[in-house]
């Protein structure tokens, strides 16, 4: 500020001429400066008053922090803006000094002889300070100069300490205020922000958003955050930033540097000088202050959150506190994105386990029935999953005496995905190997029972139907361990074989039946898993064999692979979301 024309006191101090006055005056004060809580206007408003009772060239109101134990310009006039903007005065030195270390006002006629005086204006002659204090604390000065020796007078000094008691205890009040203030602004902010966090799964968009949102609240040149690795031994950068650019650097063994204490101790670590300490990694050139939080999930340290700046003790006690209230939010953030991350990894490795699976199946289940001599027969396989647990196979066997004979497998492992797909792969191997010698149905079955029985799974067991074909006689003879019953459609009527039995696997020395079914040409011979008559429409109702008869009936005159389609068809019209593995075989006999 421009310095204010020296103007000398030539009339005598203000007094009041009765008590009443007085009481007044101060009561006018403390109605003034109880007014605002808005710091920079109530200061002013402190000038007015001083100037009515008390003639002064400068002014200046010095706030007095207790972290830095020194007071510092908040509102001036008459002094220049360079010593507004870089005055410090420690307690004790100077006059103004000395008024807060005391705490009792000081009065100097002539500062030239005064030792104590703080050389910041060659005009200043006299000198008045006056320390306000509210709640036993001290809150500032308020100092007055003139350039004439012995302006001020006792009087002066006895007027200024009653208005400093009063504007003393309104500036507490602003303050308060401002830090309550600025405390719910920080609150609300913290709030936000922990809210957006939450909403944010992918890793890097949520590093890049903590960033950003932390330099809201406090500033930084440098900001890290640094994830424990999964044997707990080093600290690895998942973001570091210097001046908005990413940076690579170095992981940190656990315990090393300023992060390793924090992630150890799993206390905040605020260095107020980087190199007074022993512990600092140089991880940027020219930072001074370093602040490290842990991140905390369920008592459990998983990483740290790092700020760093190149100016000597620029993170606060405030700047720790703010950073203790939002680290919870970021820590669970973090965590939850790095789990979904995981998740997401292993969903894609298990989604290249399912193809190579759904692959191999491709090869177990043959996609088109081989040549099956008096048989058309078409094949539709829809997976609940991206593989089927379902099952189907063909076996000939020669026979001397005349045609060959086809075995065809047909059923449903217990469950569904890749654990059914592998039982069911299991039980295709088996029926494989057994396969070499000739076997009715029946007892293919049995010794397939007693196989499953000798390495059993717990909980695993296959439904499966048996159906032998004889192309010379045209009978199929079927045998049952639990598979949906076949069902045959005849000159556009729907009959249901019923051979029933025990699932394989579940319990031992189990034996089967055979049922012999003499077919006719243009017999539609159907098999279908529980997929198709399980499935539901929206509201619950099953597709049963009621739909079934309604598509059979319908097109018993159409070729295998139309019905097959049909049926998918209309199983599709009742609900196109698939609950289990659908699968259809159907056979025209010729």
């Amino acid at each position: 500020m421009s310095s204010k024309t020296p103007a000398p006191r030539d009339t005598p101090p203000v007094t009041f001429q009765q008590r009443s006055e007085l009481l007044d005056f101060l009561l006018e004060v403390t109605t003034t400066s109880s007014e605002t809580l808005d710091l920079q206007e109530l200061l002013a408003s402190v000038a007015e008053i001083v100037r009515r009772v008390i003639p002064w060239e400068l002014f200046s109101i010095l706030l007095f922090s207790e972290k830095r134990q020194d007071l510092r310009i908040r509102y001036a006039v008459g002094h220049r803006e360079e010593i507004v903007r870089n005055l410090r005065i420690p307690l004790g030195e100077g006059i103004v000094g000395t008024a807060a270390q005391s705490r009792q006002p000081v009065l100097v006629d002539d500062v030239q002889t005064d030792e104590r005086y703080l050389a910041a204006s060659d005009i200043v002659r006299s000198e008045l300070c006056v320390p306000m204090i509210a709640r036993n604390r001290l809150i500032g000065v308020i100092d007055l100069q003139s350039a004439r020796v012995g302006t001020f007078h006792e009087h002066d000094r006895t007027i200024l300490r009653l208005i400093a008691g009063r504007v003393g205890a309104a500036i507490d009040n602003a303050q308060i205020y401002r830090r309550a203030e600025r405390q719910y602004e920080t609150l609300r902010t913290l709030s936000r922000i922990s809210h957006e966090f939450s909403s944010i799964l992918d890793i890097d968009e949520l590093l890049k958003k903590i960033a950003s949102s932390v330099r809201r609240l406090i500033s930084y040149d440098a900001f890290s955050i640094l994830i424990l690795d999964p044997e707990g031994t080093s600290l690895r950068h998942r973001v570091s930033i210097r001046y908005d650019k990413r940076v690579d650097i170095d992981n940190i063994p656990l315990g090393k540097g300023i992060t390793g204490a924090a992630a150890t101790s799993g206390e905040i670590v605020r260095v107020v000088d980087t190199l007074s300490d022993a512990r600092y990694i140089a991880s940027h050139p020219g930072i001074h202050s370093e602040i490290a939080v842990p991140l905390i999930v369920r008592h459990k340290v998983i990483g740290v959150m790092d700020l760093e700046s190149e100016r000597i003790g620029h993170f606060t006690a405030e700047h720790a506190r703010t950073l203790s209230l939002l680290a919870p939010s970021v820590a669970i953030a973090v965590e939850n994105a790095r789990l979904y991350e995981e998740i997401g990894d292993r969903e894609r490795l298990m989604q290249n386990d399912l193809q190579a699976a759904f692959e191999v199946q491709t090869v177990l289940l043959p996609q088109e029935a081989p040549p099956v001599q008096g048989l058309e027969i078409a094949i539709g396989l829809r997976p609940a999953r991206q593989i089927s647990g379902d099952l189907y196979d063909f076996f000939d066997y020669s026979n001397p005496d005349g045609p060959n004979e086809t075995v065809i497998a047909f059923g449903d492992s217990s469950g569904k995905g890749a654990a059914a797909a592998l039982y069911g792969a299991m039980v295709s191997g088996r029926m494989r190997s057994m396969g070499r010698r000739r076997r009715s149905p029946s007892e293919m079955l049995t010794a397939l029972n007693t196989a499953l029985m000798d390495r059993k799974v717990e909980g695993k067991y296959v439904c499966l139907m048996l159906a032998s074909w004889n192309p010379q006689t045209r009978i199929f003879t079927f045998a049952n361990a639990g598979a949906t019953h076949p069902v045959v459609c005849r000159d556009g009527k729907m009959q249901e074989l019923r051979p029933d039995g025990v699932p394989l696997g579940l319990l031992p020395e189990t034996q089967y039946e055979e049922l012999e079914f003499q077919t006719q040409p243009g017999d539609l011979v159907v098999f279908y898993s529980d997929g198709v008559s399980d499935h539901q429409d929206p509201q619950g109702k099953e597709y049963g064999l009621i739909g079934l008869a309604g598509v059979l009936m319908g097109c018993h005159a159409c070729p295998p692979s139309a019905v097959v389609d049909n049926i998918f068809a209309d199983l599709d019209a009742l609900n196109t979301v698939r609950f289990d593995d659908q699968t259809v075989m159907v056979f025209r006999v010729q």
